[in-house]
């Protein structure tokens, strides 16, 4: 199982060090290495090694294209891809600056498909194999000062959704997890605190989801468990109906 984004302290390293402790085999990726090491340590308390932990920025290809080269070259093959790098941010649309629109759309949509176009030859070739996207409940629902965060959720939705039907024939399930907010620490630095409160509160439970919440469902898009389901996203949230 590969893991993008696994570094730190939201989805992709509560999601890796859940497979982890379901018994899967997981490389974690991130951009910065300080970070991924630490990450690495952490989870070698889970299974009693080190994982593989290869550096990668999702919005370079040739980067990408290597991690997926590196993963096959040191344990053979890989069943499953996470697809956890995303950037947010918050600016109104009539003062939003290119380098704003272009860096979002750039890690959470083009990363993805970046990712994506590396990963599934391996995956199709042997005949089996999940994608699990990360989207969010803005693809689908309108947060002022949000528009490029939701126009790139929404596009790794689409995205999610016509590559599971290229792909179904051979085998391979592509889905997607569209969580509301899961709180963790670096969220919590970079997003005001005021606001994240407000979004907190306004979940069915009073909370935000803690990432291993969100993490679990991924693990069960990952197993067999969920093998009649492709192009599929899964909120992941308490809203009121």
């Amino acid at each position: 199982m590969v893991v993008t984004a696994a570094a730190g302290t939201g989805i992709g390293f509560a999601t890796a060090r859940r497979c982890a402790e379901e018994g899967a085999r997981v490389v974690i990726s991130d951009r910065h290495e300080r970070r991924l090491a630490e990450s690495a340590e952490m989870l070698s308390e889970v299974t009693g090694e080190s994982p593989l932990a290869v550096p990668c920025d999702v919005t370079d290809p040739q980067q990408v294209d290597q991690l997926f080269r590196t993963v096959v070259a040191e344990l053979g093959s890989f069943d499953v891809l996470v697809n956890n790098a995303g950037l947010g941010g918050t600016a109104n649309v009539m003062e939003m600056t290119d380098e704003q629109w272009h860096s979002v759309l750039g890690v959470t949509l083009t990363g993805t498909f970046y990712c994506m176009r590396a990963a599934l030859p391996y995956l199709v070739k042997q005949g089996r194999g999940a994608v699990i996207n990360n989207a969010s409940v803005l693809g689908w629902r309108a947060q002022a000062e949000q528009a490029h965060y939701a126009a790139a959720k929404a596009g790794v939705m689409a995205l999610t959704r016509c590559t599971a039907m290229e792909v179904a024939r051979s085998g391979v399930r592509v889905n997607a997890v569209a969580p509301s907010i899961a709180m963790h620490a670096h969220l919590a630095k970079s997003a005001d605190e005021e606001l994240l409160n407000r979004l907190a509160s306004r979940e069915a439970f009073g909370r935000a989801a803690a990432p291993w919440e969100v993490a679990n469902v991924i693990v069960f898009l990952a197993s067999e468990y969920s093998s009649y389901m492709t192009g599929e996203v899964i909120s992941v949230s308490s809203q009121h109906a």
